[in-house]
């Protein structure tokens, strides 16, 4: 199995929007009533501000977030006060309770979407909810309503996510180009973390191999037992989930720079040896019992509670997701903050290989036709894109948040502080930062960036040697297809697979548990599955103008 996950932005400055108001409130007053287009309707034909033609109307949108760990409310802190009252909008947030997947399957089955749903782009139900006619296409809503949507989104971005019928059903956040690669300082997230403390103390030993990592696994375990009465957790993870777990496999391939394709074909790198060899080094430790159950049971909120109180000694793992706990660390016992070092590596040695976000973004953003006002939401859309709706999501409002000094914009010493001791409380009363994530653009941010502190810094800046751009290999499988329908048995029998290796009682066990894996995904048709994500590759790297 081989899992293929499958700005240059024309936004207008905030004064133009004031001053482009501004004209056609005036322009509009003394003109024969007879010949004049509504205020609105010349807005949204000439694709400008619309959304400041709301700002006294009142409405509520239910927005769906496919995470259940997703706890943000709206209303009460600066960013989302300012946004409603700039454009009218409120926003109800409606998350799973427990599983994910149940949840959307349900909102689908029963015919209940809401107004907004964002999840991954790699989910089945984004195409069960296009194919199923589920959700409005935002080119017609665009073109109808406000043809701003064409100014704030990339056309690259546009072109790339535009179905067959030629129509684009969903907008993606996070999302970056070939030439927003090229063109910017780029970091992957996917880091290799130790306690900075405990790996200090154990000599700073080299990790790299599958050898030193054992020892230095070991030796951190012996030497630090408990961390505040509890027991160190040696190795940490991602989730386990129905995929298998990103961190024993997606991750730890990266960091081994096993190739996506080899001969301009697919390559099976879940057979790679240097693969195999690392899992085969896991499941020493987990027969020594250096692999704690903790990592097969626990979400992310538990993940989260043990990461603030520094339990994990070392995790591959995506920094941006424990970036609140790293300021928790920080401000708590700063001695147990989170370093980012050189991980594992292919038996020649070769630098880590670490994906970006590539042009499908992380999440994808729809509108539901069960929304009973398109328009405004479409409009609503578009602000959240915008640079000015980049601006409050990233740094917020401007003397509340932050000060222009010298013509750039400059996060308040206070909010900073906040930010950085507690981002619970930061969300509550300021809601910036990527509080509300679901439409962020880092790309444009990028022209906003603050300086970090230290611990962050360091995170980001270790990556970027080893950021390496792998949009080609984003692609969905046809839904309902025989290759989709393989691809999801096989993702399931991979998610059943890893732990029983990982927690194999010898490597005649691993050999043979893995031997069943394969076997029993070459009789679930692997060979026509990879034949078909050859196909999309191909497809892909000619959408992108990749050789």
């Amino acid at each position: 199995m081989n899992r293929i996950k499958i700005k240059s932005t024309k936004a207008g400055m905030i004064s133009a929007s004031i001053a482009m108001g501004a004209f056609l409130l005036f322009s509009a007053c003394g003109k024969n009533t007879e010949n004049v287009v509504s205020e609105k309707e010349q807005v949204t034909t000439k694709g400008e501000y619309a959304w400041q033609e709301y700002a006294d109307e009142p409405i509520t949108f239910d927005w769906y977030i496919n995470y259940s760990w997703f706890n943000q409310g709206w209303g009460e802190n600066v960013v989302s006060k300012k946004i409603t009252e700039e454009t009218g909008v409120s926003i109800n947030f409606i998350t799973p309770g427990g599983n994910e997947s149940e949840k959307i399957n349900a909102l689908i089955s029963s015919g209940s979407l809401p107004d907004f749903i964002t999840l991954g782009w790699w989910e089945t139900q984004v195409n069960e909810m296009i194919d199923g006619d589920m959700v409005y296409a935002l080119n017609e809503l665009a073109d109808e309503y406000d043809m701003y949507f064409w100014d704030v989104t990339n056309p690259e971005v546009v072109k790339w996510y535009t179905k067959e019928d030629g129509n684009i059903y969903c907008y993606p956040n996070s999302s970056w180009t070939i030439s927003d690669f090229e063109n910017n300082t780029v970091s992957s997230n996917q880091t290799f973390l130790v306690r900075k403390d405990i790996y200090e103390a154990i000599g700073s030993p080299d990790m790299s191999t599958p050898e030193g990592f054992k020892r230095a696994v070991k030796k951190a375990a012996e030497m630090f037992p408990e961390v505040d009465g509890e027991p160190l957790i040696p190795v940490g993870a991602h989730v386990f989930n129905e995929q298998g777990n990103e961190s024993f496999d997606d991750y730890l391939m990266n960091f081994l720079a096993i190739p996506f394709e080899k001969n301009g074909e697919i390559y099976d790198r879940y057979t790679d040896s240097d693969y195999i060899t690392w899992l085969k080094m896991f499941r020493e430790l987990g027969d020594e019992g250096f692999l704690a159950n903790d990592i097969f049971i626990d979400r992310r909120s538990q993940m989260e509670e043990k990461m603030a109180n520094g339990r994990y000694f070392c995790m591959l793992y995506q920094y941006t997701d424990m970036v609140g706990q790293q300021k928790e660390l920080h401000a708590n016992h700063p001695e147990r903050i989170y370093m980012a070092v050189e991980g594992p590596k292919n038996a020649a040695g070769d630098n880590h290989t670490l994906t970006t976000t590539g042009i499908s973004g992380w999440t994808v953003t729809l509108i539901s036709k069960n929304c009973e006002n398109p328009e405004r939401a479409i409009t609503f859309l578009n602000y959240m894109l915008s640079e000015q709706g980049q601006l409050r999501i990233y740094l917020g409002v401007e003397g509340e948040t932050f000060d222009y000094v010298d013509g750039k914009p400059v996060v308040k010493e206070e909010v900073k502080e906040l930010l950085n001791t507690d981002r619970v409380e930061y969300d509550r009363i300021y809601g910036a930062d990527g509080t509300y994530w679901m439409l962020q653009n880092n790309v444009m941010q990028q022209q906003w960036l603050q300086e970090e502190p230290e611990m962050l810094a360091q995170l980001k800046k270790w990556g970027q040697p080893y950021a390496v751009y792998n949009g080609q290999y984003d692609a969905f499988l046809p839904l309902g297809s025989e290759e989709a329908y393989i691809d999801t048995e096989i993702s399931l029998l991979w998610s059943e697979t890893l732990p029983k290796l990982l927690l194999a009682d010898s490597e005649e066990e691993f050999d043979k548990i893995f031997e069943e894996f394969v076997e029993k995904r070459e009789a679930y048709g692997y060979e026509t599955l990879k034949k078909a994500k050859n196909e999309l590759m191909k497809q892909a790297k000619e959408k992108l103008g990749i050789d």
